[in-house]
C-alpha cells in the first residue's frame, strides 16, 4: 500500500510549561461522569451519615468511584467493563487491606503499594480501560495502605466496597434503555465532526491542516473501535452508523470535495435520538456504481471486511501485557522511589507522593512532562481550595458528604478541560476522605500533600526518563508490515482462480487476526513515550485496505454473492 501519511519522526527540543497549562474545549459528554460518580457516591454515604458510621465511607467510595469508567463503551461492552473494573478495584482493596493489618512497616507499605500501582497500570493499559484508567485503583489501595486495620475488619469492608461497587454499575448502566446506542452514535458523531473539520481546513490551507488531519483518523479509528466493541448482534442502526463512518472516512481521502456543513448536519442528527440520516452513495465522484440495495460496492466491501474482523477472537491477555513490561517496570520504579522520599522527608503516609508519581505516565515525554506540571499547579491552587472548604466541612458529617460530592462533581466537570483544572477539585476531595474517620490539623494535611505533590512529580519523572521502551515504534512498524503482507498474500489468492477453500480461509482469518494485532499493538504503542509521533493515519489506511481485501476473500470463498448481481437491500435508515 501506499505510504502515505507515514509519520517521521518528531524529536522532542523543548518541555512546554504555559502550553501545559492551556485550557481546552470540554468534553461533549463531560457531565455523563459527573452525575454518575455523585449518584454513585451520594446514597451509599448518605446512608452512613444516617447511621452515624462516616468512617466507613472510605470504602464504599472505592467502589462507587468505578462509574467513572466505561463512558464511552457501548453497553453490552460497559457492563463487562464495568464488572471487571469493580473486581479489579475489590482485588486491589483486598491487598492493601490484607498488608496493613500485617505489618505497620512504611517500608513494605511503599513497596506494596508500587508492586500494586504496576500491576494496575498495566493491566489498564492492556484491557485499554479508561479514563481515568489506573489512578483511581491506584489512589484507592495506595491510600488503605496506610489506614490501621485488622484481619477481622477486611471482609467487612471489602462488603462495603463490593455494594457500592453493584449500584455504581447501575448507576452506570442506568441510560441503556433510554438510548441504547448511545456511546456507537457519540463516537460516530465524533468521526464525522472530526472529518468535517478536516475538510474546512484543508480548502483553507494553512498550518492546522496536519494538525485536523491528525485528529480526524483518531476518531475514525475510535469510531470503528467503539462500533467494533458494540457485538456481533444484526443491529440496523449499527449498520446505518458503520455507512456513515465510512462516509468520514471518504472526507479524510478527499478533503477538498467533501461538504463539511453536511457532515456536521449528519453528526448533530447521529447525536440526537431520531433516525439516523440516509447517507446516499458516497462515491457516487469516483465512478463506482451502487448496488441494488444501494450502497456502493466500495463501501459494501469495507463493511463487510468489517464484520470478518469482528470475528476474529480477541488476542490473550498474557500476550498483551508481555508488551508492557517496561512500563510496568517505570511504574514500580517510580511509585517506590517517590515513596521512599517522601518518608525520608518526614511523611507519615507517604501514599500521595507515590499516587502522583503513577499519574504522570504518558505517550511520549513531552506529554509526560506536561502532567507533571498540571499535576503540581492542579494539586498546589486545590490546597488552597481545601483550606478555605475546611471551615464548611467541619460543620458536620452531612456538610462533609455535601461538600465531597461537589468537588467529585467539579473534577469530572472540568478534567476535560485540562488535567490541572480538574486537580484543583481532585486534590481538596482526596483530603476531604482523610477527613473521614475523624477531623485532622488542616495546617499539616496542606503541608503534607505539597511536598508530596513535589516528591512525586519530580522523582516519577525522573523515572520516565530512566526507564524507555524504544521498542514500542519497531513493534508498530512490525505490525503494518505484517498487515500489508497479509493483505496482499489474501488479494493474490483472490485472483488465483486455482486458490483452494482452505487456502483462502487461512488467508482470511490470518488477515483478520493481523488486523487485530495492529490495533492493540498501536494501542498498546500509545501508552508508551518515544521519539517518533504514533502513525495514526497509516494504521487507519492499512486497517482500511485490509477491510477491502477481507470482504473480496469472502465473496472469493462463496460466503456471499457478489454485490454487482445480489438482490439483497441494505437499508439506509434505521431507528435508534
Amino acid at each position: 500500500m501506499s505510504s502515505t501519511g507515514s509519520a517521521t519522526p518528531a524529536r522532542v527540543h523543548r518541555l512546554p510549561v504555559v502550553g501545559a497549562l492551556r485550557l481546552g474545549r470540554p468534553s461533549d459528554v463531560w457531565f455523563k461522569p459527573a452525575l454518575s460518580v455523585v449518584a454513585a457516591v451520594a446514597p451509599p454515604s448518605l446512608l452512613l451519615v444516617a447511621l452515624e458510621r462516616l468512617d466507613l465511607a472510605a470504602y464504599t467510595m472505592a467502589g462507587s468511584l468505578c462509574a467513572l469508567y466505561a463512558h464511552n463503551r457501548p453497553y453490552a461492552a460497559r457492563a463487562k467493563v464495568l464488572a471487571w473494573v469493580i473486581l479489579g478495584m475489590l482485588g486491589g482493596l483486598a491487598v492493601a487491606l490484607v498488608a496493613a493489618s500485617l505489618t505497620r512497616d512504611a517500608v513494605v507499605l511503599v513497596t506494596v503499594g508500587a508492586l500494586l500501582a504496576a500491576a494496575q497500570k498495566a493491566v489498564c493499559d492492556a484491557t485499554r480501560v479508561g479514563p481515568p484508567a489506573h489512578v483511581i485503583l491506584t489512589f484507592v489501595s495506595s491510600a488503605t495502605l496506610f489506614v490501621p486495620q485488622t484481619l477481622g475488619q477486611v471482609p467487612g469492608h471489602l462488603a462495603l466496597a463490593a455494594g457500592a461497587g453493584a449500584w455504581a454499575w447501575l448507576v452506570g448502566m442506568a441510560p441503556a434503555p433510554l438510548r441504547p446506542h448511545g456511546p456507537e452514535r457519540r463516537a460516530t458523531a465524533r468521526a464525522l465532526d472530526a472529518a468535517a473539520a478536516y475538510a474546512a481546513a484543508a480548502t483553507r490551507g494553512g498550518e492546522g491542516t496536519a494538525g485536523a488531519r491528525s485528529a480526524a483518523y483518531a476518531a475514525v479509528h475510535a469510531a470503528w473501535q467503539t462500533l467494533l466493541a458494540a457485538g456481533t448482534r444484526p443491529s440496523t442502526t449499527r449498520d446505518a452508523l458503520e455507512r456513515l463512518v465510512v462516509r468520514a472516512e471518504v472526507a479524510l481521502a478527499a478533503p477538498t470535495d467533501a461538504d463539511p456543513a453536511l457532515l456536521h448536519t449528519w453528526a448533530r442528527a447521529v447525536r440526537g435520538t431520531g433516525r439516523i440520516p440516509r447517507t446516499g452513495d458516497p462515491r457516487r465522484e469516483g465512478g463506482i456504481p451502487p448496488t441494488a440495495g444501494g450502497l456502493p460496492r466500495a463501501e459494501r466491501d469495507e463493511l463487510l471486511g468489517v464484520d470478518a474482523e469482528r470475528d476474529v477472537p480477541p488476542r490473550p491477555l498474557w500476550t498483551r501485557l508481555e508488551a508492557l513490561a517496561p512500563v510496568a517496570l517505570r511504574t514500580a520504579l517510580g511509585c517506590a522511589l517517590a515513596g521512599f522520599a517522601a518518608l525520608a522527608l518526614g511523611a507519615e503516609r507517604p501514599y500521595w507522593a507515590l499516587v502522583t508519581a503513577a499519574s504522570l505516565y504518558q505517550a511520549n515525554v513531552t506529554l509526560t512532562w506536561s502532567r507533571a506540571v498540571q499535576r503540581v499547579v492542579g494539586n498546589l491552587v486545590g490546597v488552597l481550595l481545601f483550606a478555605v472548604v475546611t471551615p464548611v466541612a467541619q460543620l458536620g458529617p452531612l456538610t462533609l458528604v455535601l461538600c465531597i460530592l461537589a468537588c467529585n462533581f467539579g473534577a469530572e466537570a472540568l478534567i476535560g478541560r485540562n488535567y490541572w483544572l480538574g486537580s484543583v477539585c481532585v486534590t481538596p476531595l482526596a483530603l476531604l476522605v482523610t477527613e473521614l474517620p475523624g477531623y485532622q490539623p488542616t495546617g499539616e494535611l496542606v503541608t503534607g500533600r505539597v511536598v508530596d505533590t513535589l516528591v512525586g512529580a519530580l522523582v516519577g519523572f525522573a523515572a520516565a526518563v530512566a526507564v524507555t521502551d524504544r521498542r514500542a515504534g519497531r513493534r508498530v512498524e512490525r505490525a503494518l508490515t505484517a498487515v500489508e503482507r497479509a493483505r496482499e498474500h489474501a488479494a493474490r489468492l483472490v485472483s488465483a482462480p486455482a486458490a483452494t477453500p482452505a487456502a483462502l480461509e487461512a488467508a482470511r482469518r490470518g488477515l483478520a487476526a493481523a488486523v487485530v494485532d495492529l490495533r492493540a499493538t498501536a494501542d498498546a504503542a500509545a501508552g508508551e513515550w518515544w521519539q517518533r509521533a504514533l502513525p495514526h493515519e497509516r494504521v487507519v489506511l492499512a486497517e482500511q485496505a485490509a477491510h477491502r481485501t477481507l470482504a473480496a476473500t469472502v465473496r472469493r470463498q462463496g460466503l456471499l454473492p457478489d454485490p454487482g448481481t445480489s438482490t439483497h437491500t441494505h437499508t439506509e435508515g434505521a431507528s435508534p
